[in-house]
């Protein structure tokens, strides 16, 4: 029987048959599956160690003072004593109740704060200058793990206030100028929950560790995601394509050129998945305590895409004056990026 006239002039399989020359093909699919679940699993174990023997012993104990002070009316009276000055920047006197849940609590505390702001008439302009400070302050979750580290922590407070007080004033008079509805003419105080005097320190200190240990359990799935990306793009050499390029700018600045992996880490995943690189760096000795002080003025901050989209979630009036915020918070962020190159 005569083959078909096409398979007469085909050319025959170089390696005999079909299977033998997808043999090699097979080969390579399972080493590159064999790759990705080894990625999966590095960037799981290193979130997990990172949620439960980092940020839960910080998270717990910080939210359990935090709680005591504010079911006994500390927030309040300090936000009472700031808000003359705080007036002067733009920032209402519930801002006052946001710095302090950024610097004590974590990037995501002045949510609550925010969201009352959408519903008590504050002006939009006000809430631009707010949030504008907000993304340029460092924030507590990643600050106080850091510090255990070698952050140098009254420094950070300092340029954090200087940056996001900055931010705040460029937005209110310059960037968001055109962002007027309601001003009303005396702005409140923000008043804080009803103290529960009947509940004792103990009782409080309870309640406040539950809520971090909630904290520490909400990031974990974000921080699994994040850590798992970056080790994507450095297995896939993305990140080390981009650390050649940008090797020669750090370099002038005095930063090493490692220093591109927290950066990149920080604004595609955010601030916590940027800790644990950087953890991960001062530990094998590839980044010294001084350089890590130094780029911290740029990177301890909740500027990034998680941090925005978090905060810009309390309504509709907070996402409406996004971009003076943003402008408002990339001055704020050289700033601080700047004063911290200057100290150290």
């Amino acid at each position: 029987m005569q083959p078909a006239p096409f398979l007469r002039f085909a050319a025959p399989f170089p390696c005999g048959n079909l299977a033998a020359c997808l043999h090699p093909l097979q080969h390579l699919e399972e080493g590159l599956l064999e790759e990705v679940v080894r990625i999966i699993l590095v960037s799981g174990k290193s979130a997990v160690e990172l949620g439960l023997y980092v940020l839960l012993p910080v998270m717990v104990v910080m939210m359990a003072l935090m709680k005591v002070v504010e079911a006994k009316g500390g927030l309040a009276l300090v936000a009472r004593l700031l808000t003359p000055i705080l007036r002067v920047f733009g920032i209402p006197g519930a801002g006052a109740f946001a710095i302090l849940q950024l610097l004590l609590v974590s990037f995501a505390a002045p949510l609550a704060t925010l969201s009352i702001m959408e519903r008590d008439g504050t002006a939009r302009r006000s809430i631009a200058a707010t949030l504008a400070m907000i993304f340029t302050m460092s924030q507590a979750n990643v600050v106080f793990p850091m510090v255990a580290v070698g952050l140098d922590l009254s420094i950070i407070v300092l340029t954090s206030l200087a940056g996001g007080l900055c931010a705040a004033a460029l937005t209110y008079y310059l960037f968001a100028r055109s962002a007027r509805d309601h001003d009303p003419s005396v702005v409140g105080i923000l008043p804080p929950e009803k103290p529960k005097w009947a509940s004792s320190p103990l009782t409080l200190m309870i309640q406040g560790g539950q809520e971090g240990v909630q904290i520490v359990l909400g990031a974990i799935p974000i921080l699994v995601l994040a850590i798992c990306l970056v080790n994507g793009l450095k297995g896939i050499g993305a990140l080390a394509l981009l650390e050649e390029f940008l090797s020669p700018a750090l370099g002038a600045i005095g930063l090493p050129a490692v220093a591109v992996l927290p950066i990149a880490t920080k604004f595609l995943a955010g601030g916590t998945a940027m800790m644990g690189v950087t953890l991960d760096l001062l530990k094998e000795g590839a980044m010294t305590v001084t350089e890590f002080n130094r780029l911290a003025g740029f990177i301890i901050n909740p500027f990034d895409i998680v941090g925005v989209a978090v905060l810009i979630s309390a309504g509709s009036r907070c996402a409406s004056v996004v971009r003076p915020a943003v402008a408002g918070a990339t001055v704020g962020v050289l700033i601080r990026g700047i004063l911290h190159l200057l100290i150290f």
